[in-house]
């Protein structure tokens, strides 16, 4: 009966957390399970700021070569080039998702790869309607006549003009990757406990929103934030690297 305070010899008990050095105050609080939101927060942003790089890797690796492929040559290839992105296109993303889930574990993997399945396909319509807007000025006519090789005009010219477009896509991307993955792990569909993301820790905030309100305010933030940060990133990236604003 030691660990009764009337029995163990000290009047006013003993502070476990105190011997063990365990920290009893939370920036953020904590959840239903004593969990600090502040770790649980960050590490939630952490992941859904890797779920938006890849989304934006794909759309810089696949969207900018498919689209300025399909642009630059037109006729058949683009033809063929552009019905595979309608298939892909019509098949919604919470459709993919499903698929996905169905085949491996819901969770980080399935979410990245329903992301690089459908992500890059907006960057490719816009860089192939740069494309057929730019290849037929006289800067590449001239090129064309130099004897600069097809590879070189795109890449050399006609994607260096184009930068301003592709880095505002890329960064609407970025916070469009991270509202989708909070969305899926909203629904269940996405991260699930332990692991935490801003989506999952929305969702027991929720379950929670009458008693502690809180626990879903700070995710929330979080998420507005990224959503402002990265749109001022995009629009001082567009003024700073785009050719035509420079003139």
């Amino acid at each position: 009966m030691e660990w009764i305070p009337a029995f163990s010899g000290h009047e006013n008990g003993v502070d476990v957390y105190k011997e063990k050095n365990v920290k009893t105050a939370y920036w953020f609080g904590t959840d239903q399970l004593g969990r600090d939101l502040w770790t649980r927060t960050w590490h939630g942003t952490q992941i859904s700021l890797i779920i938006a790089l890849i989304a934006t890797l794909a759309d810089v690796l696949i969207g900018v070569v498919y689209g300025g492929i399909s642009g630059y040559f037109g006729g058949m290839t683009d033809n063929v080039m552009q019905r595979i992105i309608e298939i892909i296109a019509g098949i919604p993303n919470l459709v993919w998702i499903i698929l996905l889930i169905l085949i491996m574990q819901p969770g980080l993997l399935a979410i990245t790869v329903a992301i690089l399945a459908t992500s890059w396909l907006s960057m490719a319509r816009i860089v192939r309607g740069e494309m057929l807007k730019l290849k037929n000025q006289e800067f590449v006519l001239a090129s064309r006549t130099l004897g600069a090789s097809d590879r070189r005009i795109i890449f050399r010219h006609l994607i260096p003009n184009s930068i301003g477009m592709i880095i505002i896509n890329t960064m609407f991307s970025v916070p469009s990757a991270i509202f989708f993955e909070a969305f899926l792990s909203f629904i269940g569909l996405g991260i699930r406990s332990p692991q935490s993301s801003l989506g999952s820790l929305i969702n027991d905030g929720y379950q929670m929103l009458q008693i502690h309100p809180y626990q879903t305010l700070y995710p929330g933030i979080i998420i507005s934030l990224l959503l402002i940060c990265f749109n001022i990133m995009g629009d001082g990236l567009r003024d700073a690297f785009d050719p035509k604003l420079r003139r």
